[in-house]
């Protein structure tokens, strides 16, 4: 389901996402040779229209003597290239796919030859030894960029910070790809706005030719005034009989336009999402154990759907599809550094 590349095939970098299917065929893990070891792991495309990673990794190799330019690479690099199926048609994944980010050791949802080939994936980086891994995605919703991990540790922070001191730290859903890497080194997720955005292209390529340059982790702690964590506390997802939409009044949930400039902004407790129709839970609210918290977040109260405490959400968007794909929304709170194990 995947091949393994030692260098880097002729006109690779030329070649936009949505082509990689035609020169590739399947995903890709290319390994590439830098000054020092152990190698910097990279994933683009683990959703197929997030292709901010894939345009970033195309710039910042052709720098460099595998890419085509005069600079030896500074550290070993394993490149892995997801989803091409998918980017050819642009979208996050194809009907009937797993999320290529749901699949990875850990995850909870039923075994897919997807999954062999990540387990596959984990093996051999695991037997070649990391430095640290990186995993590049977009949002479909109005976000800051940030970073996020798994594991409140010294160094993943001193990872995330190096990228954003917006961070946020999340242990569901389970099966995603840094969860994963977190047992074999530092890890991080890289949330880079929106798809085919220079800002975010440039943002993601200095990140990873920074990685690339660092000789160690730092040890000491990350300073609290240097972060701003977040803590995920709960997903919430629009069942799919409910029929919802924006600006939609015949919906059963109609939802306000403008949600997307809720993300990463305290909300106080009150604030409505939208407006609901004979409905006493239009979405389920599940915390980091899977557990149903619908009344502990939210309540109707005049026909609306409100906050029933302060929140923070992330990954409001208006993009129905993906809505139904992955969810409406994550649900987060301030967490103090002075929290570390």
């Amino acid at each position: 389901m995947f091949q393994q590349i030692d260098h880097i095939p002729a006109g690779l970098l030329d070649t936009p996402a949505d082509k990689l299917k035609e020169r590739l065929g399947k995903p890709a893990l290319i390994h590439l040779t830098g000054r020092q070891s152990p190698g910097l792991f990279v994933a683009v495309l683990m959703h197929g229209n997030e292709t901010t990673g894939w345009q970033a990794m195309c710039e910042l190799l052709k720098q460099y003597q595998p890419g085509g330019g005069e600079k030896q690479l500074p550290r070993d690099l394993s490149l892995l290239i997801g989803n091409v199926d998918a980017a050819a048609a642009n979208v996050r994944r194809l009907t009937g796919q797993p999320d290529y980010n749901r699949v990875w050791p850990g995850s909870e949802e039923a075994e897919t030859a997807e999954h062999q080939m990540m387990k596959q994936i984990v093996e051999i980086l695991r037997q070649k030894g990391l430095f640290a891994s990186v995993d590049i995605h977009n949002n479909t919703g109005l976000n800051p960029h940030y970073a996020c991990i798994n594991v409140i540790d010294h160094r993943f922070l001193h990872l995330a910070t190096l990228f954003s001191r917006t961070t946020v730290y999340f242990t569901s859903p389970r099966g995603v790809l840094s969860q994963a890497l977190a047992e074999l080194c530092p890890s991080v997720t890289l949330e880079c706005g929106k798809s085919d955005q220079a800002h975010g292209t440039n943002h993601a390529m200095e990140y990873i030719d920074a990685c690339l340059h660092l000789s160690q982790h730092p040890e000491h702690p990350v300073a609290e005034h240097d972060i701003d964590l977040f803590h995920t506390v709960a997903r919430v997802t629009i069942p799919p009989s409910v029929h919802f939409g924006f600006d939609t009044p015949d919906a059963d949930l109609n939802l306000s336009s403008d949600i997307e400039t809720f993300n990463f902004q305290e909300l106080p407790a009150g604030t409505s999402l939208g407006v609901v129709k004979d409905l006493i839970s239009p979405v389920s609210v599940t915390n980091e154990d899977g557990e149903e918290h619908y009344s502990h977040f939210f309540n109707i109260e005049h026909g609306e759907l409100r906050l029933r405490k302060p929140i923070m959400p992330s990954m409001l968007t208006t993009n129905t599809e993906v809505i139904r794909q992955d969810c409406l929304c994550y649900l987060m709170e301030r967490y103090h550094i002075g929290k570390q194990p």
